[in-house]
Order: C-alpha cells, then structure tokens, then sequence
C-alpha cells in the first residue's frame, strides 16, 4: 500500500470517540509503517490502538485501519495496513433511513420525517410547503455524533395525499460530520449485504 501514500499527504485520523479526530500530514514513508504530523496536539490516540485512516486521492477516498505504534508529541506513526477500500461516490448508495426531525429556517421550525440517506444528502417527507430557493437548518444523530448543517432542496413533488416528497443535499458539513456519514453509509451497505447474501 506504500504505492498510494506519499510526503505531505493529508490524512484524517477518527479514533473511537469522533470529537477527538484529527488531521495530519504524511512526514516519513517506510516499508512497514509511516508517520504523521498532527495539526493538533493527539488525544486518545494510543499506542497499539486501532484507529480508522481517510485520505482523498485521485482514485478516490482512501479508507483503512490500522494500529498505532507511536505517538510522540504531534508526530504518531502507523502499521501500513494489510488491507485498504477506495470509497468511490457509487459505493455510497442512499440507504433506507427513516428519523423524525426539524428543518429551520428564519425562526421557524418545520417537522420532517427522512425517507433515505447518502453522503451527499437525503430525502424526506413533509406535509408542509418548503421553499426550494431557501437553505434550511438541519441536526439529526447519527451513532452518537450530532450533525450539524444546511440543507439544500433540489426537487419538491406533491402526492395525492397533499405530502411532499423532498430531495435535498447537505451544505457546510464539517470534516467529522462527513467521516461519519462515510461510516454509517459504509456500515449500513455492508450489513446489508451480508443480510441479503
């Protein structure tokens, strides 16, 4: 895996708690391991802990795990792993997600019910009218991490009951909002797949 890492690459770091994730740059390059520097001081970031590794690339987004073998101030290093995925944009097919939620918008709150969910965005249901020029507010849990962002309508269908069906993509999704919508998605194709296996 040497071949797809290289100096000065950017690299996310998610340990088990989300809020202490970091980014780091590739320093050094070895046959067994490589090092990082962190842009920020490392917490909960062990020794002999196993951690997950994002990286974009041209091929794709990197994805893998791998164990610690050193932290030393803001340079950690880390196994190269044995096995790593590309998670191309295919690979992250909306997935049936169904959640009771609020989108805002000037004060005012409008209930929402989600009807599936991807990276990039969702669609719900309503019985109320959105406006698809307006950027709503939107929070929802996801595996015990609060995402936070806007919500951008790109089409608005009315059935015959007088629901609206929405589609919309998610805006200003900070970098641990986005590995963990990576990480649900992922988990969520997979147990399906060995569900319909």
């Amino acid at each position: 895996m040497t071949e797809l890492l290289e100096k000065n690459q950017i690299i996310s770091i998610v340990p088990q708690n989300f809020k202490n994730s970091n980014k780091g740059k590739i320093v050094d390059i070895q046959n067994n391991f490589f090092s990082l520097e962190t842009f920020h001081l490392p917490e909960e970031i062990f020794p002999k802990k196993i951690m997950e590794f994002y990286s974009q690339t041209k091929n794709g987004m990197l994805y893998f795990s791998s164990a610690v073998i050193d932290v030393s101030g803001n340079i950690i290093t880390v196994a190269i792993p044995r096995k790593h995925r590309f998670l191309q944009r295919r690979a992250f097919s909306r997935i049936k997600f169904s959640l009771d939620m609020t989108l805002g918008s000037n004060g005012k709150n409008y209930d929402i019910t989600s009807v599936d969910l991807s990276v990039g965005g969702m669609k719900i249901r309503t019985n109320d009218s959105l406006n698809i020029d307006t950027e709503y507010d939107l929070s929802f849990k996801l595996i015990g991490h609060c995402i936070n962002c806007k919500y951008e309508i790109i089409k608005i269908e009315k059935d015959e009951t007088g629901f609206y069906t929405v589609s919309g993509r998610f805006k200003n999704l900070s970098n641990i909002d986005k590995i963990t919508l990576i990480r649900f998605c992922m988990n969520k194709n997979i147990e399906d797949l060995r569900r319909n296996g």
